[in-house]
């Protein structure tokens, strides 16, 4: 027969199941309503994409249409060149998220692996620019790109991040990098690699999650840039969808319905990346933690 203390022990085992089932679902509710109140705007958006324009801010909110509007998207691409400006936010962000990549990777090599004079300070000088406001930078930038003649073009928004203009990135592939065991680097110069075989055949292959993390990241800032081209690109031929976007409700009547329609058609390609990218994406943000070794 089980004793007073087996007992005892077996109940204060079960009380603790019951707090953490309890924990664990309040926990659940919790975040289910996180979730939710980042989900409505979302959710109004594309509601309001398919309102009447006396339908979208009417109070109580109506979160069906009466009467689904499916032509705002097509007003969207008869009002401006619509289809024009996503061929250009292909080309700006694809150039930019590219750029951005390769910077990242060879910088961060470098800086994580290579022994040269000065690599500790000038690593700590580019860690000490992610605290430097972009916008302290933004007249240097534009007087340098109009000496250069590259106003009105897509050289400044794709050029800079092929010269590792973002130090986030760098850190993040730097840190991953220090990760990975130095006896694997160690073997392929014993067997007569050089360090670009070695970056591309062993390094970059184990690096697919912190690539695909710096990816999503990087095309997210370049896919939703407006203040960089509304800087840099004067004509509408050169505009993104950024920029577009805004212009629907420029003129002197609201047009938020077609502002909504527009921005939910932002919004899917980045939708459907992230939900393919995600196993990679959070992995990604996991393992640059263990870097340091």
């Amino acid at each position: 027969m089980a004793t007073d203390t087996q007992i005892a022990s077996r109940d204060q085992i079960g009380r603790r199941q019951v707090l953490r089932t309890i924990g664990i679902i309040l926990l659940q509710l919790l975040m289910t309503a996180i979730l939710v109140s980042f989900l409505i705007p979302t959710l109004w958006m594309i509601s309001s994409s398919l309102k009447a324009t006396t339908e979208v801010f009417v109070h109580p909110i109506k979160w069906i249409p009466s009467d689904p509007q499916w032509k705002n998207y097509a007003e969207v691409f008869k009002r401006l060149p619509f289809a024009k400006f996503a061929w250009n936010t292909l080309i700006v962000t694809g150039g930019a998220v590219l750029g951005t990549i390769f910077s990242s990777i060879t910088v961060g090599y470098s800086f994580a692996r290579l022994k040269w004079p000065g690599r500790n300070f000038f690593f700590a000088l580019m860690v000490a620019t992610m605290l430097l406001p972009e916008v302290i930078t933004l007249i240097p930038r534009f007087i340098l790109f109009r000496q250069l003649d590259w106003i009105d073009t897509f050289l400044p928004l794709i050029v800079p991040y092929w010269c590792g203009a973002t130090s986030l990135y760098i850190f993040l592939v730097h840190q991953f990098f220090r990760g990975i065991p130095i006896e694997l680097e160690e073997a392929a110069l014993i067997d007569g690699a050089n360090r670009f075989q070695i970056l591309s055949q062993i390094l970059v292959p184990l690096s697919k999650p912190v690539i695909a993390t710096v990816g999503v990241f990087a095309l997210i800032q370049h896919y939703n840039e407006f203040l960089t081209p509304l800087i840099y690109l004067n004509s509408m031929d050169n505009w993104v969808m950024a920029l577009g976007v805004r212009a629907l409700n420029d003129s002197n009547a609201a047009n938020w319905e077609l502002v909504f329609a527009a921005s939910t058609l932002m919004l899917i390609p980045v939708l459907i990346l992230f939900i393919f990218a995600q196993r990679y994406f959070v992995q990604g943000i996991t393992m640059t933690g263990f870097g340091g070794r």
